[in-house]
């Protein structure tokens, strides 16, 4: 049987024989039990710090907190970034622990009146997704006696080249259209809000080095044609995100040196305004590996099953039921024997009753038996929280922020 293909291992622990996270060996953190995510707190802070040093002085960076939640992470990744981007009421109440209101935006269609209310009140600036919004804030500010802080998160009239995920050039639930941004951001002033500029986020997941940058120089130009034709000065421009990591097969790392230095030459003729990116996976996402014990070793029909102890109730991507329309593998590899030679194919399943729940489809490993461990690999953004972790009941999955070894 020919083997599939897998996605890249991380370049962190690509070269290693096993698995180890902050100095610990796999073995040890998975002992209090499995299927358990293990999140490296070292490699989390190297992404922020290359990232710093890759972009230009004037753009801060933010961090995204629906790529990863879990709370000791938040803890740590919080202190390294300059804001914190929230789409719920939830949120935002777990940013407030770690950030001041005046660094924390909110965005997201369909925000409830008990959500604009809660992010006014604290001093969030919001994100306005349509006017019906802008208007329900507004009035809101009003009855609270408080001039809310309000952005406009523009539908940008350009996509992303090469998203996995595009969010401009059409109709969109996500922000105003381009056209109709310069009356709503009068309107805003008008009425004596504290406009706090732009939100324009073109796509996600994008691994084209050229299309990124092309795709931020296109906003800072609609941005700057927007703040014309509105008569104001952004305070801040969040130029989104879109910075991809390699999952699949063939996909290449994103060079954001040199989307660092195109960004600085095309802000090297703007002044007055502050620039932002909104990053998550790119942060958390090749730092998180997914660990899974195997419990069953079966054959059916020729075909070598190995039934892990987690599955889709806990990753829901690396099933490729979390928005991919064809299936591929994430990186996958035995945890404790990583450089081994292949000796076999299997399939890798979990083992909830449902022939969704497929981890890995006939991809070459070692030979492995019952009790071994299984990474999948990539897995630090849109992991349990992304994930039906109620369905049929099974144990709920184990989160470990691994410190580095002299934390």
């Amino acid at each position: 049987m020919t083997p599939k293909p897998v996605g890249p291992i991380p370049a962190d622990y690509a070269g290693q024989a096993a698995l180890t996270l902050g100095g610990q060996g796999v073995a040890a953190l998975a002992e209090a039990g499995t299927p358990v995510y293990l999140y490296d707190g070292a490699a989390i802070a190297a992404r922020v710090a290359r990232l710093r040093a890759a972009l230009p002085a004037q753009v801060g960076v933010h961090y995204a907190i629906k790529a990863n939640p879990f709370a000791p992470l938040l803890a740590a990744i919080a202190p390294l970034v300059d804001g914190l981007d929230v789409a719920s009421a939830g949120e935002l109440d777990k940013a407030m622990v770690h950030k001041p209101a005046s660094a924390i935006s909110f965005a997201g269609p369909g925000k409830r009146d008990f959500e604009l209310e809660a992010a006014i009140r604290a001093g969030a600036t919001i994100n306005l997704e349509s006017e019906g919004e802008a208007a329900r804030a507004l009035a809101i500010g009003a009855g609270l006696g408080v001039a809310p802080r309000l952005a406009v998160r523009v539908n940008p009239d350009f996509e992303l080249r090469g998203s996995g995920m595009k969010m401009g050039g059409r109709a969109s639930p996500f922000g105003v259209d381009a056209a109709r941004v310069p009356a709503l951001v009068r309107r805003l002033i008008a009425e004596g809000a504290d406009w706090r500029g732009f939100h324009i986020f073109a796509g996600s997941q994008s691994l084209d080095t050229d299309a990124v940058i092309e795709t931020q120089a296109a906003t800072v130009a609609l941005a700057a044609r927007l703040a014309e034709e509105a008569g104001a000065v952004p305070p801040l421009v969040n130029l989104g995100g879109g910075f991809g990591i390699p999952y699949f097969p063939g996909d290449r790392p994103l060079e954001v040196e040199a989307v660092g230095a195109a960004l600085g030459e095309v802000l090297g003729q703007v002044s007055g305004v502050d620039f932002a990116v909104e990053l998550g996976r790119w942060l958390v996402g090749e730092a998180g590996v997914y660990v899974t014990r195997i419990v069953d070793r079966k054959v059916s029909q020729g075909e070598i099953f190995l039934v892990v102890d987690g599955g889709l109730n806990h990753h829901l991507a690396a099933t490729g039921n979390f928005g991919t329309v064809v299936r591929r593998n994430y990186p996958v590899a035995l945890a404790e024997r990583i450089g081994a030679a292949p000796e076999e194919t299997v399939t890798i399943v979990g083992p909830l009753c449902t022939p969704l729940d497929r981890l890995a489809d006939r991809v070459a490993l070692p030979r492995a038996e019952v009790g071994d461990l299984v990474a999948i690999f990539a897995s630090g953004a849109y992991g349990p929280s992304a994930s039906p972790a109620a369905f049929l009941g099974h144990v709920p999955v184990r989160e470990v922020l691994v410190p580095a070894p002299n934390a």
